[in-house]
């Protein structure tokens, strides 16, 4: 039987618990912990002379104090670390919260990742919040252009429903890059228009060899053809905060649990979507700790789920 003592004790104990819980998912997770997270894709009909190591940096929403300069440069050279073939950058570089104490320019975010190296280079796709607003939250409008700028200068490969041929050790093989698919909102009357054509950036692909699809949103996949051999996203910060029991319930809701984190094969077709770096809406992560993913293609068999190397 508890005591009344105890039971008069409960709630000054849950409090505390809630503000270490709190302060943990604030300042520590989202700041001090940063993941590398590690799969083995092996599409079907993948060459077997062909070995991709991709590494994908995503959701920076780059701002003071929660994710600046400093940090997306160490983030950079963490991820060369890793000896990739080629870089991904899946969008949202711009800020996702009004609780920022600063910005973080388009020409700063990029110049920190200037420092990526890949002998394959780096390839990029923008995000919404890139369509949605600038550096701050506060800044509505249209500064995509801004973005795509900032990355062709920094020496990125930008794409918009596009195309490009690659060869590694003499293997063939796309890349094809997707306009974002939440763009700009029309009203409630027509919701979100995207800025993807999914069967125009297809067509581009003139023989046979194998194609891997970036996107920012995970939504394409199930409309990808089995052409694409491999689709990789963000978006979804791996549902952010994660409940015990529950796991992430509002990106769920929002995407299904087939559209929210990790490695996904259907069909044939492979999915993986990275947990991110930043954060939107509010400064918190909660059970996803920020990670860079490093993604491993060849031919053989599949190994899942994610192989998650201790917090560095």
């Amino acid at each position: 039987m508890i005591s009344r003592r105890a039971l008069l004790r409960m709630p000054g104990g849950l409090a505390l618990a809630g503000l270490g819980l709190a302060s943990y998912s604030v300042v520590v997770e989202p700041n001090f912990l940063l993941d590398v997270t590690r799969y083995r894709v092996t599409p079907q009909d993948w060459p077997g002379g062909l070995r991709l190591k991709i590494a994908i940096i995503t959701d920076l929403h780059a701002c003071e104090p929660w994710m600046p300069v400093s940090r997306i440069r160490k983030i950079a050279r963490l991820t060369n670390a890793l000896q990739p073939d080629l870089v991904a950058l899946l969008g949202d570089f711009a800020a996702g919260t009004h609780l920022v104490s600063g910005a973080v320019p388009p020409e700063q975010w990029a110049e920190a990742l200037s420092e990526l190296r890949a002998p394959l280079g780096v390839h990029a796709v923008l995000g919404n919040h890139d369509w949605w607003h600038g550096p701050l939250v506060s800044d509505p409008g249209d500064h995509a252009e801004a973005a795509r700028r900032a990355l062709k200068q920094m020496g990125a490969r930008v794409y918009e429903n596009d195309a490009l041929r690659l060869t590694k050790d003499g293997q063939p093989f796309w890349i094809l890059g997707l306009g974002d698919q939440m763009a700009t909102y029309e009203g409630e009357a027509v919701g979100w228009r995207g800025h993807d054509d999914l069967p125009g950036t297809v067509k581009r692909v003139s023989d046979d060899a194998p194609a891997i699809l970036l996107a920012h949103e995970p939504q394409v996949f199930h409309r990808a053809p089995k052409r694409i051999a491999l689709t990789l996203c963000g978006h979804t910060h791996g549902g952010q905060v994660n409940l015990p029991l529950l796991g992430p319930v509002v990106a769920e809701l929002r995407y299904g649990a087939s559209h929210v984190y990790g490695h996904h094969v259907d069909d044939g077709r492979h999915l993986v979507i990275s947990g991110g770096l930043g954060e939107s809406i509010a400064p918190v992560r909660f059970m996803r700790p920020p990670e860079i993913v490093e993604v491993t293609v060849e031919a053989g068999e599949t190994i899942s789920p994610a192989d998650r190397n201790a917090p560095i």
